[in-house]
């Protein structure tokens, strides 16, 4: 029974539901932000769903600025002008919004604006988010834009350190939004390419999840209906970009992934960070690539779990049948076949390799994971 220990955390309201952005004003106040800083990406910032949430915030007499110097792998270069940008304008809080890269920075922004000293003292390494002042943490608004990352129910941003081209998770408990707003008709306008890589990163949040051998039932539950979840929704969004149900479950499964990783990822992420680290390659698209020999490479470990999972899922023949649907289901959403499509050469092995040794995903892996395996890992995936 000594294995049978864990510390357990679960995250934060949610506004869910198809026109709950109408809610952003009522909610900043409610969080005590009467002078917002909203933090999105170059590609969202100049759409109508941004100009529609500007609107919202002035019907209500709350003038907020737009900081969206954003890199689709955001940096510590990012992070400080979003923190220049905050000070200068006498800001009072954030609203995250967008997709994986503007969450993370929106939510680092308010980390930061408070603090003195470096950002890489708050890394995700034991208990270095003590060193933070906790008074100074400005509060958050999360608004998801797309169905995948899950980053609004997190307390953590991934942060790419420009130098040494590795992916950083920064922490803090205080980083938690204190309202989350899940509107679906704001991930109507996604690029198919998106909605495809943005959905196979929820996947891959729940398959690792429900693969961690460390404790933590409910987290255990909410990765298997995660799973089901994105088989049978992803497909209809992607197909038919305007079904807003099947849009509204995508959301639930992005915020479900995020929630039960809790209880571990493993070598998909320990891969996919340092690839996209190196080679700007999107999340959740490198996540799917590497799913299929990260399985192969843990089979004997998990296939008792998905065997018993498979027909909730609904499908046939336990683990194998799993493995063979993860082909089809990347296929049928373009996923490329390899890692060499990022760009990835067996020149890049090594490097790589060291970035995902160090990465804190390695730790939930179901098998341990070393020098030697990894190395055969990313040979397979290329």
């Amino acid at each position: 029974m000594t294995t049978l220990r864990g510390n357990w955390s679960y995250p934060t309201a949610i506004r869910f539901g198809a026109g709950r952005i109408a809610e952003l004003a009522e909610a900043c106040t409610h969080a005590g932000i009467a002078r917002p800083l909203l933090v999105t990406d170059k590609g969202l910032a100049p759409l109508p769903i941004t100009a529609q949430v500007l609107d919202i915030l002035r019907a209500a007499g709350m003038e907020a600025d737009v900081f969206s110097e954003v890199d689709p792998n955001p940096n510590e270069c990012n992070l400080e002008a979003g923190v220049e940008a905050y000070r200068a304008g006498g800001h009072d809080g954030v609203i995250a919004f967008g997709g994986g890269s503007g969450l993370d920075l929106g939510k680092c922004v308010a980390f930061m604006a408070g603090q003195t000293r470096p950002v890489w003292d708050f890394e995700d390494i034991g208990d270095w988010w003590t060193r933070a002042d906790a008074s100074a943490i400005a509060p958050i608004i999360a608004v998801p834009t797309t169905a995948g990352t899950g980053s609004e129910v997190g307390r953590a941003g991934v942060l790419t350190n420009s130098v040494s081209h590795e992916k950083k998770i920064i922490f803090h408990p205080r980083m938690l939004p204190a309202t989350v707003i899940c509107d679906p008709e704001l991930t109507v306008g996604m690029p198919k390419a998106i909605t495809a890589g943005t959905g196979l990163d929820a996947f891959a949040h729940c398959v690792e999840a429900f693969s961690s051998p460390h404790y933590h039932p409910m987290s255990q539950g909410i990765a298997l209906e995660g799973m089901r979840l994105v088989i049978e929704n992803l497909p209809r969004a992607y197909d038919s970009p305007d079904d807003l149900e099947a849009r509204a479950h995508m959301m639930s499964a992005a915020a479900m992934g995020a929630t039960a990783f809790q209880k571990g990822l493993g070598a998909i992420h320990a891969m996919s960070h340092p690839v996209g680290a190196h080679f700007n390659s999107h999340h959740g698209t490198t996540n799917a690539v590497c799913m299929p020999a990260v399985l192969d490479f843990n089979a004997d470990a998990i296939r008792p779990r998905f065997d018993h999972a498979a027909s909730y899922l609904g499908i046939k023949g336990g683990f194998d049948g799993v493995r063979a649907f993860v082909d089809r289901f990347n296929a049928r959403f373009d996923v490329p076949m390899g890692l060499s499509a990022f760009g990835v050469t067996a020149v890049a092995i090594p490097d790589l390799v060291a970035g995902a040794l160090k990465d804190p995903s390695c730790g939930g892996n179901p098998v341990a994971l070393t020098e030697e395996t990894l190395t055969a890992l990313f040979r397979a995936a290329l």
